[in-house]
């Protein structure tokens, strides 16, 4: 069971200072989300340390040389030395990729350790219908649809609430979406960062 806020009237869900960890398959809403706590003012646009960001930073948008283990491997050494930038400063982290297996989150889990501050997992988990429908509305050709319902599979087998409470996060939240007929800023409005 995660914490979900259910209507707008419940109390904000406050967000310690940490790491925060967004989990979910492609296209499942975290970017719409963390731009709408950029936008609300919730968070600085610099807390936002986001793996397809500097995938594009570092390899521009022709897909070709970003998608070797090589760039992988690169990509996620500079989301690592982010993150861990604004650690050490006593900020905010908000580790934006889809963090749906066990071993993506390992490593963010021991940054965080590193650093000893709490992890607040924001879990995406939308319904299979709705993740394709994202997808497809977004235009994504860097992913094919049965790379979603993969990934979506991942989250389901990896990521329930429960394994990752065992897993070390302090706190972990379901974020509402569309099968709740929240839109992403209606849902950035439901947290408050620390």
């Amino acid at each position: 069971m995660t914490d979900r806020p259910r209507s707008a009237s419940e109390s904000v869900v406050r967000v310690p200072v940490g790491l925060v960890v967004l989990v979910g398959p492609p296209a499942a809403g975290k970017t719409s989300f963390v731009r709408e706590l950029v936008a609300g003012g919730r968070i600085d646009a610099g807390a936002v340390v986001s793996s397809d960001e500097i995938r594009a930073e570092l390899f521009g948008s022709a897909p070709g040389g970003a998608d070797s283990d090589a760039a992988d491997a690169r990509i996620f050494e500079e989301r690592d030395r982010r993150i861990a930038a604004r650690l050490a400063a006593g900020h905010s982290a908000v580790a934006e990729s889809t963090n749906v297996t066990p071993q993506a989150r390992a490593r963010l889990l021991d940054l965080a350790g590193r650093f000893g501050v709490p992890v607040t997992v924001l879990r995406f988990d939308p319904e299979v219908a709705d993740l394709l429908r994202q997808y497809t509305e977004r235009g994504r050709t860097d992913l094919t649809a049965a790379d979603v319902r993969a990934y979506a599979a991942v989250m389901s087998r990896d990521a329930g609430a429960d394994r990752l409470r065992a897993e070390g996060a302090a706190a972990v939240h379901d974020v509402p979406g569309r099968r709740d007929g929240v839109t992403p800023a209606e849902a950035a409005a439901r947290f408050a960062f620390d």
